[in-house]
C-alpha cells in the first residue's frame, strides 16, 4: 500500500521500503511515564509516552532530532505496540502519550484493535496533518495536543523546507479543537485540545500571529505557550537559531496573549530553556 497518511504523501509502500519519514513498520525510541507535560497530561504518575521515530515534517530544530532522523530506534510489531499500551497502563499512567503518531496512525489503530487502553489516549503532533489521517486518529483519540509551529511560509520553508506547512496545520488545528473538553474534578484532562506553540529566535511576530488565530477557536481549548527553545538539531547554517529567545521576544508574545483575551492558557518561565527536558534515549 502506497503510504499517503501525511501531506508529504510520498507514496512510498511501507512494508517493504522507506518513506519520506524515514521508517518502514513501526519504530520507537521510549515508552515510559513522562512528568514534563502540562500539568493535566502529566498529572500525578505521569503521562505513559510512547517516542516513535522518523518524522513528516523534520524542523531543523527539532530537540528529539536523533528520533526524527531515525538515528536510533527499535523496530517493533502492531502487536507489541498494544502490549506496551498495556505496560504503561499498568505501570499507573494517566494517560497513553502517542509522540509524533502521524505516520504510524495505520499501526496505531491495529495496536488499539488489540488493545484498548481505559486511559484516555494522547495525539501528540508537530499539526502537519492530513484531515484523512485526523478522522483515522479520532476513532482512537481522546485529547489532542498539537503543536503550532509557524504561520508565516516563509519560517515553515526555512526551518522544514515545507512552505505549505499553516496550510494544512491550521485546517488540521481546527478539526483537533472541536474534541469536546472533559476535565476531572481534580484537574485531570479526559477529553479535549491543547495547542502549543515554541517561540523562536526573531520570530516573535509569527508567535503573535499564532496567538490571534488561536483566539478565533472554541473557548474551551487551551493553549500552552512554550519558551524553551534551545540550540539543537541541525543548526550550523541558522545562525539566529544559535541562541534562546531574549526577554524581550517572550513579553512581546506575552502581551499577545492578553491583547487577544487568551483565558486557558499555560506559561512556562523564561529561564526553562535547556537540554533537562530532553529524555535519554533508550534504544
Amino acid at each position: 500500500m502506497n503510504c499517503t497518511l501525511c501531506p508529504v504523501s510520498c507514496g512510498a509502500d511501507r512494508s517493504t521500503s522507506k518513506g519520506y519519514c524515514g521508517v518502514s513498520g513501526v519504530k520507537i525510541a521510549k515508552y515510559y511515564l513522562h512528568p514534563y507535560e502540562e500539568p493535566p497530561i502529566s498529572f500525578s504518575k505521569g503521562s505513559g509516552c510512547v517516542f516513535f521515530c522518523g518524522c513528516s515534517l523534520k524542523c531543523v530544530f527539532c530537540q528529539n532530532y536523533e528520533l526524527s532522523r531515525v538515528q536510533r530506534g527499535k523496530d517493533i510489531s502492531v502487536e507489541e505496540l498494544a502490549d506496551i499500551f498495556k505496560q504503561l497502563e499498568d505501570m499507573g499512567a494517566d494517560n497513553i502519550n502517542l509522540v509524533n503518531p502521524t505516520h504510524y496512525v495505520e499501526h496505531i489503530a491495529g495496536a488499539m484493535s488489540i488493545y484498548r487502553p481505559k486511559i484516555p489516549v494522547v495525539y501528540n503532533t508537530h499539526g502537519y496533518e492530513k484531515l484523512s489521517t485526523l478522522e483515522v486518529a479520532d476513532t482512537f483519540t481522546d485529547i489532542y495536543l498539537p503543536d503550532l509551529k509557524f504561520i508565516d511560509p516563509a519560517l515553515s520553508k526555512r526551518y522544514t523546507g515545507k512552505a505549505n506547512y499553516a496550510e494544512y496545520a491550521m485546517p488540521a488545528i481546527k478539526f483537533m479543537a472541536n474534541k469536546p473538553l472533559k476535565m476531572r474534578g481534580d484537574g485531570k484532562m479526559l477529553s479535549g485540545c491543547i495547542v502549543r506553540h515554541l517561540i523562536l529566535p526573531l520570530a516573535a511576530y509569527d508567535s503573535v500571529e499564532v496567538v490571534k488565530f488561536i483566539s478565533t477557536l472554541p473557548g474551551d481549548v487551551y493553549f500552552s505557550l512554550m519558551s524553551q527553545y534551545t540550540p539543537f538539531g541541525d543548526i550550523q547554517a541558522f545562525k539566529e537559531l544559535q541562541r534562546p529567545i531574549t526577554a524581550r521576544e517572550y513579553k512581546k508574545v506575552l502581551a499577545a496573549v492578553e491583547e487577544y483575551g487568551l483565558k486557558n492558557v499555560f506559561l512556562q518561565d523564561k529561564d526553562s530553556s535547556g537540554q533537562n527536558f530532553i529524555p535519554d534515549w533508550d534504544f
